[in-house]
């Protein structure tokens, strides 16, 4: 299903809707301040595995990334950051970027693989911010790609319907997306690394 969705005030009964899908193992599109977005609940081994499928990789290799609502529960999936990633972080945050750190024990239970990173995202964009309060843990999200060669992403949420419909349980349109993806950071060493240029802008 197409749900429209109010980007600045987004309604309390549609983002429930939102987060019941994603608890019952639902696959959701849903916009960010980047690209739009494809994903699931992280506890939800099925949803992980449609998603995989849905980006034709195995979820043992894909790099997914976690959509946080803020920095808080970073300590469940990463380890100790230094204060020099921290201060980058709470700089930068909510934006466009997505932070590539060391992750803990949690996150190889999650996808089942011997993952020993884990990219987290808190994105400047109210809808999947509020699922993700709703919800109380993080969203697993990967871009929404296009097979256009010249426009890599699809930015128009109608046309994202109208393409994976009947893949996905349900597309939200919050409204005309970007076409530049995040800005990655790979934050795993001694210093820092701009693995991608995107959007973000150190």
């Amino acid at each position: 299903m197409l749900l429209h969705i109010h980007p600045e005030n987004p309604s309390a009964r549609q983002i429930k809707m939102v987060v019941d899908c994603l608890n019952d193992a639902g696959v959701v599109i849903f916009p960010t301040d980047t690209v739009y977005g494809l994903g699931c609940d992280i506890y939800q081994s099925k949803a992980i595995e449609r998603v995989a499928r849905i980006k034709g990789i195995k979820k043992e290799k894909a790099n997914f990334s976690f959509i946080c609502h803020d920095l808080s529960n970073l300590a469940d999936y990463a380890r100790p950051l230094n204060n020099s990633v921290y201060k980058l972080m709470k700089a930068t945050l909510p934006g466009p970027f997505t932070f590539i750190l060391n992750a803990n024990s949690n996150v190889p239970k999650i996808f089942q693989s011997k993952k020993k990173t884990v990219g987290i995202r808190v994105p400047d964009n109210k809808i999947p911010v509020e699922i993700v309060k709703e919800l109380g843990h993080p969203i697993l999200s990967t871009s929404v790609y296009d097979e256009d060669e010249i426009l890599e992403y699809t930015t128009d949420p109608e046309l994202i319907h109208e393409k994976f419909k009947d893949l996905v349980d349900i597309v939200i349109d919050g409204g005309y997306g970007d076409n530049q993806p995040s800005t990655i950071l790979d934050c795993t060493g001694e210093e820092v690394w701009v693995i991608r240029e995107g959007k973000g802008k150190i």
